[in-house]
């Protein structure tokens, strides 16, 4: 029996579909029919597939988007196939060959590990923690040589841009942008009127694919690029006269994060970063002692003066028992400890080598939207959260020190 599946690609789309590689990374500006093409993809792949229990995915940077961006879609286009099931619950349908495509969010990364994967596509790669494709995705294509496909618009320099480059470069990917202005799916006249309506860099990320704008209500973007444009972002060696302090944000199942900072007289010296998730207090006390550094005080959170259940104990008296000298951040309101954070940036420093994660994530901690594209008045809570909660604490916590470096020396006025 011959079955037709209710979907008509356009030509760009039909491109596409016959260029795709094992690993293919699709720049689309909005609008262009990104997430229709890849489902279908995935449904066409999970039909053909020859291999026992085929498994799919699309996965999205929350479970939440996955399902409002792909889920109507995957019911649609399967409807019609049959003695289908679909599990509401998770976002899951089971195909009559056996294969299943789901829809995943990465909030939590480490629980997509153990996973095996004939195919997956990953949409809005900018939102998605760095580390997603290289240390979850491609080990579980491994065994069974799955594919990946990678979508989204830009949102600056991050782990999609670099994913970009690199499927240019290499002769065994596909990778390709698809800007507004050339495509022509979205008319002149309503191009013309988002423009006068958005502001340039916005337009240029969404209808343009262009890299060169920050990530979207990023909150220290200008910041950021101040710091950048300045030199700041560069090697900053660590000082053996010094002592390091470090300030942390204390997850469990969650990630926990930690800046390793020197004050330089008025300088803030951010030498190091480390983050890992689902670990003893322990163990982040034997990263400090590998790191090798001669340390003053670690400032942990506030909450971490609460006891825990199951011990009795608070994580600040955990750590004290484990020879830290510690300190609790003062409490501040997250509104508060960003204004704090954006008048301190001026004079922050940071490794560009060894603070790459916790800089990435600085760089994407922007302000959560509504479903309608409103911007809420509290930042967006995915893996940006905890490295920015963290440097968030630095620059809070920090103890002004009174020995400049450098005589400070003021401008004269011509007053006598």
């Amino acid at each position: 029996m011959k079955i037709t599946i209710p979907y008509k690609p356009r030509p760009l789309q039909k491109e596409i579909h016959k260029n795709l590689a094992r690993f293919s990374v699709l720049v689309c500006h909005r609008r262009f029919g990104k997430t229709v093409l890849t489902v279908n993809e995935l449904i066409k792949k999970c039909l053909q597939c020859k291999l026992p229990r085929p498994r799919y995915y699309y996965i999205a940077p929350t479970y939440s988007m996955a399902k409002r961006i792909a889920w109507d879609y995957l019911k649609y286009y399967t409807s019609v196939l049959p003695k289908m099931e679909f599990h509401e619950t998770e976002l899951r349908a089971d195909l009559p060959n056996g294969g299943r495509i789901q829809l995943l969010g990465c909030e939590r990364p480490q629980t997509l590990k153990g996973l095996y994967m004939d195919g997956v596509v990953l949409d809005e790669v900018a939102q998605m923690p760095p580390k997603m494709w290289t240390e979850v995705i491609r080990p579980a294509l491994s065994d069974r040589k799955g594919f990946m496909v990678a979508i989204g618009t830009p949102q600056g320099h991050n782990s999609f841009f670099e994913l970009y480059n690199h499927g240019l470069q290499d002769e065994n990917w596909y990778a390709k942008s698809f800007k507004a202005s050339e495509t022509k799916i979205v008319d002149e006249e309503e191009l013309a009127a988002a423009k006068s309506m958005m502001p340039p860099e916005i337009y240029e990320a969404e209808y343009e694919c262009s890299f060169e704008s920050s990530a979207i209500g990023a909150i220290y973007s200008q910041s950021l690029a101040k710091a950048d444009t300045e030199g700041r972002i560069t090697k900053v060696p660590y000082d053996s006269t010094i002592k390091v302090d470090t300030y942390w944000d204390l997850g469990m199942r969650d990630k926990t994060a930690i800046w390793f900072v020197q004050q330089k007289g008025s300088a803030i010296h951010l030498i190091d970063y480390f983050e890992d998730s689902g670990e003893s207090l322990e163990y982040y006390a034997s990263v400090l002692d590998e790191r090798g550094y001669v340390y003053d005080t670690h400032y942990l959170p506030h909450d971490a003066n609460v006891r825990e259940i199951g011990t009795g104990k608070s994580r600040l008296e955990i750590a004290q028992s484990l020879g830290l000298v510690t300190s609790i951040v003062p409490k501040m309101s997250i509104e508060d400890g960003i204004n704090a954070t954006r008048m301190t940036l001026g004079r922050c420093w940071f490794d560009y080598e060894k603070t790459k994660d916790g800089l990435d994530a600085l760089r994407q901690y922007r302000w959560a939207v509504t479903d309608k594209g409103e911007t809420k008045n509290r930042p967006q809570h995915d893996w940006t959260s905890h490295s920015a909660d963290a440097f968030r604490y630095v620059c809070t916590g920090l103890q002004e020190t009174k020995n400049w470096s450098t005589e400070i020396k003021y401008p004269r006025l011509g007053i006598v």
